[in-house]
């Protein structure tokens, strides 16, 4: 290698934390609690992160509102509403707009809940250990109780 050439920097390696709070929005959306937690390490002093989180969100590059949309687009077809509920928390979300987002996923519980067992299973199960199983499905996915024994009992009277 010659003197005037100089190795490529390693993934990550000689950003900015700015630079680095968008390569981490560049990929997907995240909210400043979860930036918060990513970039924390790299803060060289006090206040530094949090200056540029403020910058970043006054620019609109970190939004409340897409991280919900965001993390209810991917997750919706998959899980319930308390399953994206705990998500969305973890993710440092404000409970107002954590509530309102529950509340939109509500109102399609329990058809979102029909398609997905649909996926999984063949059909109604035969007997109680199966019904068990199906439902212990649906729970480990979010769904609330009475949304499960509409699902599974309904799919016994089809």
């Amino acid at each position: 290698m010659s003197e005037t050439a100089k190795p490529a920097p390693r993934a990550g390696f000689g950003l900015s934390l700015k630079g680095r709070a968008l390569r981490l929005l560049a990929a997907r959306e995240h909210s400043r609690t979860e930036l918060e937690r990513k970039l924390k390490a790299h803060e060289e002093r006090p206040g530094q992160l949090a200056q540029v989180l403020d910058d970043l969100q006054a620019k609109d590059f970190i939004s409340e509102a897409r991280v919900v949309e965001s993390v209810i687009h991917r997750r919706a077809g998959r899980f319930g509403a308390s399953r994206i509920k705990y998500e969305l928390l973890n993710k440092g979300l404000g409970a107002e707009a954590v509530a309102e987002a529950v509340n939109r996923l509500k109102s399609s519980e329990l058809e979102r809940a029909r398609e997905i067992w649909r996926k999984k299973f063949d059909g109604p199960a035969l007997d109680a250990a199966g019904r068990a199983k199906q439902m212990r499905f649906l729970a480990a996915r979010g769904f609330g109780g009475d949304v499960i024994h509409r699902v599974v009992a309904q799919t016994e009277e089809e």
